[in-house]
C-alpha cells in the first residue's frame, strides 16, 4: 500500500469516526460541527483519489474555520445555555484532536517525500486544513471542559478591560 493509499484510508476512517461521533453527541452544536468536519474529510477524499488516477484536480479554497463559524452562528441561541457535555463527547473530542495531529504528521511526511508540485499543493492544502480541524477541536474541547474559563480567554473580558 503506498502512501496516497494510506491517506484514502485515513481519510476514510476520518469519515466514518466523524460520523458516528456526530450521531452519538447529544450536543446539535457538536453534531453539526462533527458533520462539517465529515465534508471537509470527504472533500480530501476526493482530491486523494485525483491523485491515485492520476487526474488534474482543482483545489478548492475552502476555509474549515469559517464553516464552523456558520454553524455555531447559526446555532447563538442554543449555545447561550450551559453546555454538559458527556464523558463520551469529551473522549469524541480529545480522538478527534489526537486524529488530527497525526493526520498533519502524516501530510507532513508525504510533503517532504513528495516529487510532484501538484502534490506538494495539494499536502500543503490538507496540512492547512488538518491544523484547523485541531484548532476547533481544540476549542470546542475547552469551551466544554471550562466554559466559563474559555469565555473569559475568548472574549478577553478582564483582560482587555
Amino acid at each position: 500500500m503506498n502512501s496516497i493509499e494510506i491517506a484514502v484510508r485515513m481519510e476514510t476512517d476520518a469519515i466514518k469516526f466523524y460520523t458516528e461521533a456526530a450521531d452519538k453527541t447529544s450536543n446539535p452544536v457538536g453534531k453539526k460541527m462533527f458533520l462539517t468536519i465529515v465534508e471537509d474529510e470527504k472533500r480530501h477524499l476526493k482530491y486523494l483519489d485525483a491523485i491515485l488516477k492520476d487526474l488534474d484536480i482543482h483545489i478548492a479554497d475552502v476555509n474549515p474555520i469559517e464553516n464552523v463559524k456558520t454553524v455555531f452562528e447559526s446555532m447563538k441561541s442554543s449555545m447561550m445555555k450551559r453546555v454538559v457535555a458527556t464523558n463520551d463527547e469529551m473522549e469524541a473530542f480529545k480522538i478527534a484532536m489526537d486524529m488530527e495531529k497525526e493526520g498533519i504528521e502524516f501530510y507532513k511526511n508525504l510533503l517532504s517525500d513528495s516529487k510532484i508540485d501538484k502534490e506538494k499543493e495539494l499536502f500543503e492544502r490538507l496540512i492547512a486544513e488538518e491544523e484547523k480541524h485541531y484548532a476547533i477541536f481544540s476549542n470546542t474541547y475547552n469551551y466544554l471542559a471550562d466554559t466559563g474559563n474559555w469565555f473569559l480567554w475568548q472574549e478577553r473580558g478582564i483582560v482587555e478591560g
